[in-house]
């Protein structure tokens, strides 16, 4: 018989996140593709952007990265987009959006997960893209996990009401209320204080609802990680998702302009594209890839990505 260490049951978080990942592998067929960004050269412009400025306002490697994969969306509005299916009457509905709302996995101050949903990123430039981030990292420190979430179960659970899915939202509701699963949420002069807490000071269920696509970067967690993120899961009613794995060097083939090939060490950055099936077909992703390429093989391109007159600014301040 095995001796259990510790038992813990889910919370609010894992109960949503184990929900919709059930309902991601269950439903949806996943095609993984790993595409290898020689980000060599890419890094070099990085750095000189982030010549003479303040750690808080350095551009970092997965705000780049953000804003090159929105750049490829751009390219490839097919993959911004949301699919609604229905499996029984073979009846489909795909929605492509003008904005970029990018829900990105972060981790909170207690260690726990929260995807958040930054929203705007088809115009934002690079130093635009640092201040959101960092803002949203502000409000994270002041937000407890389960208030926010609650918002989203509850919406999701009346959502699955009006559809007519009355057992599945009772099951929800059962589940959440009763027993060692009960999701136990702050109560009187607690809850009126959290609540009673600006919105610019904390994040809520805005913060945390689907956005148009996920960009999950696990480089960012540990960049010692070797190897390839192979797949990753969609999360409904999303058709994409990409998984950033740790820049690592690696030997390729360089070729000058005889033709004569060689040896070369770079900066290989790999990145997995997870897309649905139902909505997309392989030759959808190809212009992101080539707009991406065209980005990493000219990346002088992301020194028009910043914004010159803050950068002007603290120059002055310094």
């Amino acid at each position: 018989m095995l001796n259990i260490t510790n038992t813990e049951h889910f919370g609010l978080a894992r109960k949503i996140v184990a929900n919709m990942t059930s309902e991601s592998w269950k439903n949806i067929p996943h095609v993984g593709y790993n595409y290898e960004a020689d980000v060599t050269d890419l890094l070099t412009e990085l750095k000189k952007i982030n010549l003479g400025r303040s750690a808080e306002d350095k551009i970092t490697v997965n705000t780049l990265m953000l804003k090159v994969i929105a750049e490829g969306l751009k390219a490839a509005p097919a993959m911004n987009a949301h699919i609604d299916y229905n499996s029984f009457l073979v009846r489909g509905r795909i929605d492509t959006f003008e904005e970029i709302n990018i829900s990105i996995p972060m981790i909170m101050p207690d260690g726990h997960m929260m995807t958040v949903n930054v929203r705007g990123f088809e115009k934002m430039n690079l130093d635009e893209i640092t201040d959101k981030v960092n803002d949203v990292r502000r409000r994270m420190e002041n937000t407890i996990l389960d208030e926010a979430m609650y918002e989203i179960s509850f919406a999701n659970t009346i959502n699955e009401l009006k559809k007519g899915c009355i057992l599945k939202a009772l099951g929800r509701l059962f589940g959440a209320k009763t027993g060692k699963h009960k999701i136990r949420l702050l109560t009187g002069e607690e809850k009126r204080k959290y609540h009673s807490m600006s919105s610019n000071d904390r994040l809520t269920g805005y913060d945390i609802e689907q956005g148009t696509v996920t960009v999950s970067n696990l480089g960012s967690l540990d960049r010692s990680l070797t190897g390839n993120v192979t797949l990753l899961e969609i999360i409904p009613p999303q058709v994409a998702a990409f998984g950033i794995g740790a820049i690592q060097d690696k030997v390729t083939c360089a070729t000058d302009s005889c033709g004569i090939k060689s040896a070369d060490f770079r900066k290989i950055l790999p990145i997995c594209i997870a897309f649905d099936h139902r909505a997309l077909d392989f030759g959808d992703v190809i212009p992101f890839t080539k707009r991406c390429n065209e980005i990493f093989e000219n990346p002088r391109i992301i020194h028009s990505w910043i914004d010159n007159k803050k950068t002007e600014r603290k120059f002055k301040e310094a």
